[in-house]
């Protein structure tokens, strides 16, 4: 195996590090919030001899563990010399903001033992120091939402996915057997001339190209396809700026074998769905 490469999550409490490691999770690191600092050494160890594959890997650190003040600076040293691909990523934010964040949440700070919350920030501050010289990419979060830190991160961790990464479920089903569940975007298809009904078409499925012809030449289709590109156009982008990753779109027909089929092949080869990734399944074409 080779070494891997390790981000080290800090920051100040409140600043969004617990979120960073969960965007970092979606993105294929392998996470451990907390880690001890004495096992960070070992843990690394057993990343680079990992057989399965551990090649990138997030340690979230932060004041929780006391020593890391004293032992960080020495540790980054060490595993640096080492040649690990290390890199520091710490968060922060203002004083005035972090103060509004524990308010609102009703967490208690790890440091507010027998202090202010104001004070126990900014002794946080000249004990997280030392780590934050060391940082390689330092993020302020205090203007930022959640879906604004995600797209940070993936622009610097996950890049070509531009934080935005949907995954487009297409699935096909049949009303008699019922709506799924799971569906974001219900289209009843049914309007659509049923080829059910037309010699040498009742046995095939959506799958096979004389379904597919018969379905595709209808004025119907084409009219159908059209706007639905257009609406999906709009959509998507939407979704993405929300911060969804996975969008289940259905088209239902009466049995779930011909015209739900056909138009869902349809969707996956003719259309580019805003550069997403698209999987399709029928769902009741077997029954």
């Amino acid at each position: 195996m080779g070494k891997p490469d390790i981000i080290v999550v800090s920051g100040l409490s409140g600043s969004g590090k617990s979120y960073a490691i969960k965007c970092l999770e979606d993105m294929g690191f392998f996470c451990v919030d907390n880690l001890p600092t004495a096992l960070i050494p070992k843990f690394v160890e057993l990343c680079a001899q990992s057989d399965k594959g551990l090649s990138r890997a997030a340690l979230g650190v932060d004041i929780r563990e006391r020593d890391l003040s004293g032992n960080f600076s020495r540790l980054y040293d060490e595993l640096k010399g080492a040649g690990y691909g290390l890199e520091v990523l710490f968060l922060d934010a203002s004083d005035e903001v972090l103060v509004r964040r524990f308010s609102e949440t009703r967490r208690p700070h790890p440091l507010a033992k027998d202090i202010t919350l104001v004070e126990a920030i900014r002794l946080e501050r000249q004990l997280m120091e030392e780590v934050r010289k060391k940082a390689d990419k330092i993020i302020d979060t205090t203007a930022l939402t959640v879906h604004q830190l995600k797209d940070e991160l993936a622009k610097h961790y996950h890049p070509g996915q531009g934080g935005n990464g949907l995954t487009v479920s297409v699935m096909s089903f049949g009303f008699k057997h019922g709506v799924p569940y799971d569906a974001d975007l219900v289209f009843d298809v049914r309007f659509l001339p049923n080829p059910n009904f037309v010699p040498g078409l009742k046995e095939l499925t959506g799958r096979e190209k004389p379904v597919q012809d018969f379905i595709r030449k209808k004025d119907e289709t084409a009219g159908f396809m059209r706007k639905l590109k257009g609406l999906l156009d709009y959509l998507l982008p939407l979704y993405k700026k929300e911060g969804k990753t996975y969008l289940t779109i259905a088209f239902g027909c009466t049995g779930g074998r011909h015209r739900s089929v056909a138009i869902a092949e349809f969707l996956k080869d003719r259309m580019k769905v805003g550069g997403s990734e698209i999987i399709v399944r029928h769902r009741d074409i077997e029954k």
